[in-house]
C-alpha cells in the first residue's frame, strides 16, 4: 500500500496476506489436532483404569497384566517410521484418518477382551493401528505451518497429554461406576472411550484439508503466501542437505542421544500412568 507523508510518496509493507493466513491455519487446525491427540493419549493409558477391575474379574496376575499393557508399544513402533513415510508421499489427512477409526473400533473391542491371549493381540494390533498417527500429524503440520512457526504449533498441539491427565481418571472413575447389560464398569470405560476416535476419524476426512493449495477457507493470496513459503523452505532443506538412508539416520549420534533420552521419559511416564491407578488403590479408605 502506498501512502503520501508531506509529498513524498511511502510504501508499507503490510504483514497481510501473511498474518491473517497464520492465524486462520493456527485456529483452523490446532484444536481439532488437540482434540483427536486427546483421544489418541486416552486410549494409550485407559488401561490402568480399567486394571483396577479387569486384573480381579478376568484373573489376570500382576505379570500378565504388565505383558498385556506393554506389548502395545511393540506394535506401535513397528508403524511410525512407514507410518511417517506415507503420510508424507499421500494423503495425509487419509492416512491420519483411516489410523483413528481402525485404532477406535480396536481400542473398543478391547472391552470385550477374556483371556489373556485375546488381551494380548488386541493390545499388540491397537498399538500397530496407532503407530503411524503421532508421526503423521508431525508431517501434516510441516505443510502448514513454517519452521519458525512449527515448534509453537507442535507445543501447543501436545498440551493435550497434561490436560487429558489431569481429567481422564476423573471421567474414568465415572465410567468404572457403570453396569450397564450385565457388563463391568472396566468393559464399558474401553468401549466407550474408543469411539469418541473413531468418530473424529471420520471427521477428520471432512475437516482436514491435505494442503494449503485445496484450502477453500484461506484466501487467493493467503494459499499463494503460505504455498509459497513452505516451497521455498522445502527447496533450501533439498539444497543443504544430502539425502540419507533410514538406517544411516538412526546410527547418527545425535539421534541416537535423543532416542535414549525419549526411552527413559517413556519408560518412566507410561509406566506410571499405567501402574499409578493400582498403587493407589493398594490406599486404605478410597473407593473406586
Amino acid at each position: 500500500m502506498t501512502v503520501v507523508v508531506r509529498g513524498v510518496h511511502v510504501t508499507l509493507a503490510l504483514a497481510y496476506p501473511s498474518a491473517t493466513a497464520r492465524r486462520k491455519i493456527a485456529r483452523r487446525l490446532l484444536p481439532f489436532l488437540f482434540l483427536i491427540y486427546m483421544t489418541a493419549f486416552i486410549d494409550r493409558v485407559n488401561v490402568g483404569f480399567a486394571g483396577l477391575e479387569m486384573t480381579r474379574e478376568l484373573h489376570f496376575s500382576n505379570e500378565v497384566f504388565g505383558f498385556g499393557a506393554g506389548i502395545f508399544f511393540f506394535g506401535l513402533c513397528l508403524l511410525e517410521i512407514p507410518g511417517a513415510m506415507f503420510a508424507h508421499s499421500r494423503s495425509a489427512r487419509t492416512w491420519i484418518a483411516s489410523i483413528m477409526i481402525g485404532w477406535g473400533l480396536l481400542a473398543s473391542l478391547t472391552g470385550l477382551v477374556q483371556t489373556a491371549t485375546q488381551f494380548n493381540i488386541i493390545r499388540f494390533l491397537l498399538g500397530a493401528a496407532e503407530g503411524g498417527f503421532f508421526p503423521s500429524v508431525l508431517v501434516y503440520m510441516t505443510h502448514w505451518f513454517r519452521q519458525q512457526d512449527r515448534a509453537k504449533a507442535v507445543a501447543l498441539f501436545m498440551t493435550a497429554i497434561p490436560i487429558l491427565s489431569a481429567t481422564g481418571g476423573i471421567i474414568a472413575g465415572g465410567l468404572l461406576s457403570v453396569h450397564w447389560l450385565g457388563l463391568s464398569g472396566w468393559r464399558w470405560l474401553l468401549i466407550l472411550e474408543g469411539i469418541p476416535a473413531a468418530i473424529c476419524g471420520i471427521v477428520t476426512l471432512f475437516y482436514l484439508t491435505d494442503r494449503p493449495k485445496d484450502a477453500l477457507w484461506l484466501s487467493e493470496d493467503e494459499r499463494s503466501w503460505i504455498g509459497g513459503e513452505l516451497e521455498r523452505e522445502e527447496k533450501e532443506k533439498e539444497s543443504g542437505h544430502a539425502e540419507t538412508s533410514i538406517l544411516r539416520g538412526l546410527a547418527s549420534g545425535a539421534v541416537v542421544i535423543l532416542v535414549t533420552g525419549y526411552f527413559f521419559i517413556n519408560l518412566t511416564a507410561y509406566g506410571l500412568n499405567i501402574w499409578l491407578p493400582k498403587l493407589v488403590q493398594n490406599l486404605h479408605g478410597l473407593t473406586m
